[in-house]
């Protein structure tokens, strides 16, 4: 498995981030203990050592999952954890943004109940909070470095210019953007910017929600509880643009002997301010697959020819927006 040095970090991080939004089973339909927790040593077994969670995956289900995952491959110097805070729920599972001191000092130590850590490697600002300033929640991240809790300072989901408000205020490490094939705004400002400014990235969404996966023919219906329901790339006027898009892409992917995911996490390593690309797994095989975007790289003409894919077969594309939480 690929390694490389995150950002200004002292981390060195596999390419391939195993991502446990699906873990925790919200918004994904539900998932299964054991198939996770097999799952997770799998990817840690194929020498993918970068683990990213937070507490709203589950309601703290994917962190305590990861947790008796680490205590059963019990070498805890061998993974580089990545959670988040600053997002709050209520019985319902209404979610809400807060990213005030007093809630980061709180979910600090409730993450690292769940994990059966004492620190933290990356530790994120899930959503930016319109009602916080950025120097206070930065002033407590910067308290809990200075403490030990964590290592370094994250942001997911932050524009170039709240992030550019928070390096004014301490010392930002990493930014979570999503990023696939089919969502490329990042590439237009963030990822320069990044990349300008030594932030190390780790893409979200590689796979656009299983999209990019291959599996789709653009029947399907998804159940309650799954978040594929709400995403406009998943209603029946823009669906089978998408899966006609990946077809194609599974011919040119075929010629490097790999598979649709394969193709779409390589296409997302090789973009300019990419330093690793975060892949969920429900089940130790998809894990294996994911492990495949190691050690090959795909030719300039082919990633040109992606792109003339994408501008004939999407007439109508969207980001997404749709799973922005409520401020």
């Amino acid at each position: 498995m690929e390694k490389v040095r995150y950002g200004t970090t002292d981390l060195d991080v596999s390419v391939v981030v195993l991502g446990t939004w699906v873990t925790g089973g919200w918004a994904w339909g539900g998932s299964d203990e054991r198939d996770s927790v097999t799952a997770i040593l799998r990817a840690l077994e194929l020498g993918i050592n970068f683990i990213d969670t937070a507490p709203v995956y589950g309601f703290g289900k994917s962190e305590q999952i990861i947790g008796k995952a680490l205590k059963e491959w019990g070498n805890r110097g061998d993974v580089v954890l990545a959670t988040k805070c600053g997002l709050e729920w209520d019985e319902k599972e209404s979610i809400r943004r807060n990213s005030s001191p007093e809630r980061i000092f709180y979910e600090i130590d409730q993450s690292l109940k769940r994990l059966g850590v004492d620190r933290i490697d990356l530790y994120q600002i899930h959503w930016p909070d319109p009602s916080v300033p950025f120097e206070k929640s930065m002033e407590a991240f910067i308290k809990l470095k200075e403490q030990g809790k964590i290592r370094a300072i994250g942001l997911s989901n932050f524009n170039v210019e709240q992030l550019r408000g928070c390096l004014d205020a301490g010392p930002v490490q990493s930014l979570q953007p999503p990023f696939n094939l089919f969502e490329r705004e990042a590439e237009k400002e963030l990822l320069p910017f990044c990349l300008e400014n030594g932030v190390g990235t780790l893409v979200y969404g590689g796979l656009c929600r299983g999209l990019l996966s291959g599996k789709f023919t653009g029947d399907e219906q998804f159940p309650r509880g799954d978040l594929r329901r709400a995403d406009p790339k998943f209603k029946p006027d823009r669906f089978k643009q998408y899966v006609k898009a990946v077809d194609e892409f599974r011919k040119i992917a075929a010629r490097y002997h790999r598979t649709p995911a394969q193709f779409a996490l390589r296409w997302a390593l090789q973009q300019p301010g990419v330093t690793a690309v975060i892949a969920g797994a429900r089940t130790a095989a998809q894990v294996e697959d994911n492990a495949g975007v190691s050690g090959w790289r795909i030719e300039p003409n082919d990633l040109q020819t992606i792109n003339d894919i994408l501008a004939r077969r999407i007439k109508t594309p969207v980001g997404p927006e749709f799973m922005m939480p409520r401020q």
